[in-house]
């Protein structure tokens, strides 16, 4: 089945960077688009950034733009988030998610097309 598992997170300074990485299974994860969501205390989840399979196509929401930057090694079945410029807004609990199809392109996110996410890996920015 599949399996997503989320790591890289923890406590950093606002300004600071982290990567996150998310190991995948059970699936053929160079087919797949794939996208990273995250979810704040006491707030719905947010999408944050989708990546197509090779890894040519990328998309980010407005309040991570320029500041992270998503990338997969298909060869390792492994994606990236490799966060900038943190800021404490950035806090939540960040999961990876596989799309529902084999796709080749990019498609717009929406969580029902998303169903499969890892446990999450917490990340907190503050001072």
């Amino acid at each position: 089945q599949v399996q997503l598992v989320e790591s890289g997170g923890g406590l950093v300074q606002p300004g600071g960077s982290l990567r996150l990485s998310c190991a995948a299974s059970g699936f053929t994860f160079r087919n797949f688009p794939m996208s990273w969501v995250r979810q704040a205390p006491g707030k719905g989840p947010e999408w944050v950034s989708s990546i197509a399979p090779g890894g040519a196509l990328t998309d980010y929401s407005d309040s991570v733009k320029g500041r992270f930057i998503i990338s997969r090694a298909d060869s390792d079945n492994t994606l990236y988030l490799q966060m900038n410029s943190l800021r404490p807004d950035d806090t939540a609990v960040y999961y990876c998610a596989k799309f529902r199809y084999i796709y080749t392109g990019l498609p717009t996110y929406s969580g029902d097309n998303y169903p499969d996410r890892g446990q999450g890996t917490q990340v907190t920015v503050s001072s």
